[in-house]
């Protein structure tokens, strides 16, 4: 039986042997070859002859006098330097020749396939450029694109250029103003060219240099002059429209210009108003689309934008500021329909009776808001037409007399007239009404000196009723002289009590009005004052009787334990050691219990906390992949009685460390196969990846792996892909494991070894690999298994009939011996 090892490198043999013979003489069949352009005159191939009758060989097609093939020997030579230049593929028959002129063998394809050398220099098609750009371009936005050529085959690093710019004059502060498309050859400002580079500024000159991407590469130079133009793009001054216009809309406020055509301006607002007054035309005039008011906006703030016909925004936005002028639009507003003083008989002349407070809604500080006060009429005019004042600008009604009398009149009703200082003035007449009252010649007395005590728990909702008290007052009933104000004027500094007045019997009601606290106060002893609005008459004064008691106890209750923060966190690098401290969480209990900690939500493991003391400490590898922020609910209980817990959330966030090798971004078997004969050297894009902080990409560096170089060329592309490509076109059929070192550039760094397959195979009707092996390339396909299995049959029989011939010789000849034994034996018995 033959072993498994046997057959696969029979197989690996059978697979390398489907590719074409690279040796530079072989079978007369048909053949493609590589010939470099530029190499002198030499044999390329030779052919054998494969009949016997065949007298010379024949090459036809057009040869251009340069690629001859020898009659008699089949030696295929060239005459001269081939020109990829001039032709880059020759497609020719060989066919033999008997004696008498006719075809043997053929004719057969030969194709010739000129590969390019690096033998022309690039050029500008301008030895010098001229642009021309505005100052505060945006960056990375092409004004100029240069252009250079080169004849070699431009799928070959022999043709594929690079544009770089070797110096900028004027370079005052030694920053690149301009950059360029390695590439393209389009030039942009740089950010730092925007910000610098001002209209008038001297021309500026660029030296660009242009080279192919070999070894040894060409270049070629040239320069750009480049003049620095107004930037037309600049916000106007601040727009002001005077309020309620009588003009015709929509009419032109201003006008924004970009610095190039075929844009299209539009306007976006920043405060999202329901109703947007301002348009804007195709020109970039804007315009406002209806009568302002003032009270409504007194000013707008938008933006304009321009956008290429792709909708994409050209420009960085521009502020428009509209201010709207006020206008004397509004009258004064009288603070009520009927403002209502009060003033006791027998006050002394210039007491203060109210402040009548008219508003105005024009701009405020300017006159149009500006009030002024007249008193228009009193009713009556007793004792005089003039008892009352009021000031011109504040509005202060004042007494013009010594004292007023009950008996002469109770009541006194005023017009007064407030007007503004604007252009024209517009006025509102306001009422006020003045009662006079007793005076107020009784104090307030409370029923109860003491109040005594009472009891709550600590934990007392909030607006409980604690204790209702009455004061009475002996003065004009329904003024100010009898309303009473309560107020408690020692014994709650953190004013966590408050007393509310009924005005029809001035009963005060006593209530809680912030939460008590056993641990801080057990006690309250509040004393309480009674007071009336209006001030006592002279010679009379508050005492003893007007003031009250009251003791508040408050009871403990078992509440739950507390922390001092209402969040923990805590921010460690990722590769802490186990058991690394991270926090203190703290809590208390208030009525000084013992407490214990736990964890809930810990989701992998990763936490432990002492029960004790509340800190919290690594028990295992973090993983900043796995979760960068790490809530976890903290519980802190009562020790003997866990139903009164509390919990707050701690959050560990974890510092990205680099420890996670660079690797390929995918498995690319079968991604980069070509078709052998390769026309031209290929290339093609790989990329990477790094798990390290996803949100903070790292950049990778790729490098070839040993021994590689006479083969392959690796080129940056950006920070995670890299362009491979061949040197060479001689690829055999077969995989290829291109070896490439691919760098983060992570503290420390760390690099992986990786190998990017290639496939070189056999494409004789498409442009795709005829069969796509398996990602173990020995196993045999199931014509070759069959093949395989058939020819062992073949052997096996072949074996087996050799056996099977000589085992019957044998027999034969032992039966002829055996015969002439028993003969003997018969004859001596019969004479016996």
């Amino acid at each position: 039986m033959i072993k498994m090892s046997k057959l696969k490198d029979f197989l690996i043999l059978l697979y390398c042997m489907q590719a074409v013979v690279s040796q530079k003489t072989g079978p007369f069949t048909s053949l493609t070859i590589h010939v470099q352009e530029a190499a002198p005159a030499a044999e390329i191939y030779k052919f054998d002859k494969q009949n016997q009758r065949s007298a010379k060989f024949v090459l036809e097609g057009e040869k251009d006098g340069i690629i001859e093939m020898e009659p008699y020997s089949g030696k295929l030579i060239t005459t001269g330097p081939l020109n990829w230049e001039m032709r880059q593929i020759y497609v020719l028959k060989a066919k033999t020749l008997d004696s008498n002129e006719l075809l043997v063998e053929g004719p057969h394809s030969i194709t010739i396939i000129v590969d390019d050398i690096n033998n022309n220099v690039p050029f500008f098609n301008q030895s010098k450029y001229n642009a021309e750009v505005r100052e505060q371009a945006r960056p990375d936005i092409p004004f100029i694109r240069v252009f250079a050529t080169d004849k070699d085959d431009p799928a070959t690093p022999n043709a594929q250029l690079v544009y770089q710019i070797t110096q900028q004059i004027p370079d005052p502060a030694r920053i690149m103003f301009f950059q360029i498309n390695n590439v393209t050859g389009e030039i942009s400002t740089t950010s730092a060219g925007t910000q610098n580079i001002k209209f008038g500024d001297k021309p500026y000159e660029l030296f660009l240099e242009v080279s192919d991407r070999t070894e040894r590469p060409f270049s070629d130079t040239t320069k750009v002059f480049i003049t620095i133009n107004e930037n037309l793009w600049k916000a106007p001054s601040p727009i002001t429209i005077e309020e309620n216009s009588k003009s015709s809309h929509p009419y032109n406020i201003t006008k924004v210009t970009w610095n190039d055509q075929n844009v299209v301006y539009e306007l976006h607002q920043r405060d999202k108003l329901l109703r947007f007054p301002f348009t804007i035309d195709k020109s970039g005039n804007i315009y406002v689309t209806e009568p302002l008011d003032r009270e409504e906006h007194d000013q707008y703030i938008f933006y304009a934008l321009a956008r290429n016909n792709n909708g994409i925004s050209v420009s960085r936005p521009l502020k428009i500021e509209v201010n709207v002028k006020d206008i004397n639009d509004n009258p004064p507003v009288c603070p009520a329909a009927e403002t209502i003083f009060e003033v006791q008989e027998k006050e002394a002349i210039g007491s203060a009776i109210g402040m009548l407070m008219a508003t105005d809604m024009d701009e405020h500080g300017q006159s149009n808001s500006v009030l002024r006060y007249t008193l228009v009429e009193q009713l009556p005019q007793i004792p005089t037409k003039n008892v009352f004042l009021i000031s011109k600008h504040k509005g202060e009604i004042q007494l013009a007399i010594d004292g007023l009398n009950m008996q002469l009149d109770k009541q006194y009703r005023l017009k007064v007239e407030v007007s503004d200082e604007g252009e024209p003035s517009l006025s509102a007449t306001c009422l006020v009404t003045i009662n006079v009252i007793d005076i107020n010649d009784h104090i307030p007395i409370f029923e109860s000196f003491d109040y005594g005590i009472v009891t709550l728990p600590e934990d007392i909702p909030l607006e409980t009723l604690v204790k209702e008290i009455q004061a009475t007052d002996n003065d004009q009933w329904g003024t100010g002289s009898s309303h009473i104000n309560y107020n408690i004027v020692h014994g709650d500094p953190y004013k966590m009590f408050r007393i509310d007045t009924n005005p029809v019997n001035n009963r005060g009601y006593i209530k809680v009005v912030a939460p008590l606290d056993y641990e801080t106060f057990r006690e309250h002893d509040l004393v309480i004052d009674a007071r009336n609005p209006e001030p006592l008459f002279s010679g009379i004064s508050y005492n003893d009787s007007s003031t009250t008691y009251l003791k508040i106890r408050v009871t403990d209750v078992d509440e739950r334990p507390a922390f001092t923060n209402s969040i923990f966190q805590a921010q460690v690098p990722e590769n802490i050691t186990i058991g690394t401290f991270l926090i203190k969480i703290n809590a208390s209990d208030p009525e000084g219990k013992d407490i214990r900690f736990s964890l809930k939500g810990d989701t992998f493991n990763w936490l432990r906390i002492d029960e004790v003391t509340g800190e919290i400490f690594s028990k295992a590898i973090l993983d900043r992949e796995q979760a960068n922020t790490y809530p976890v609910e903290v519980i802190v209980a009562e020790k003997h009685n866990s139903a009164k817990s509390s919990s707050v959330y701690f959050h560990l966030y974890l510092n990205d460390v680099n420890d996670n090798y660079p690797q390929l971004a995918k498995n690319y078997f079968n991604d980069f196969a070509f078709c052998y004969p390769l026309r031209r050297p290929e290339s093609f894009v790989f990329s990477g990846k790094d798990a390290d902080d996803v949100q903070r990409p790292m950049s990778l560096k790729f490098i070839l792996g040993e021994n590689t170089e006479k083969d392959w060329t690796i080129q940056y592309l950006n920070a995670t892909s890299a362009t491979l490509t061949m040197k060479h076109s001689n690829f055999q059929v077969g995989d290829i494991n291109v070896p490439v070192i691919i760098k983060d550039n992570g503290r420390p760094q760390l690099e992986s070894n990786v190998f990017v397959p290639v496939r070189i195979c056999s494409c004789i009707n498409t442009n795709m690999c005829d069969i796509i092996p398996v990602e173990e390339p020995w196993h045999p396909s199931v014509g070759m298994a069959l093949g395989i299995l058939f020819g062992t049959l073949a052997v096996i029989g072949i074996i087996i009939a050799v056996v099977f011939i000589s085992i019957n010789k044998k027999k034969k000849k032992a039966k002829k011996t055996t015969g002439v034994a028993h003969h003997a034996a018969e004859t001596v018995t019969l004479t016996t």
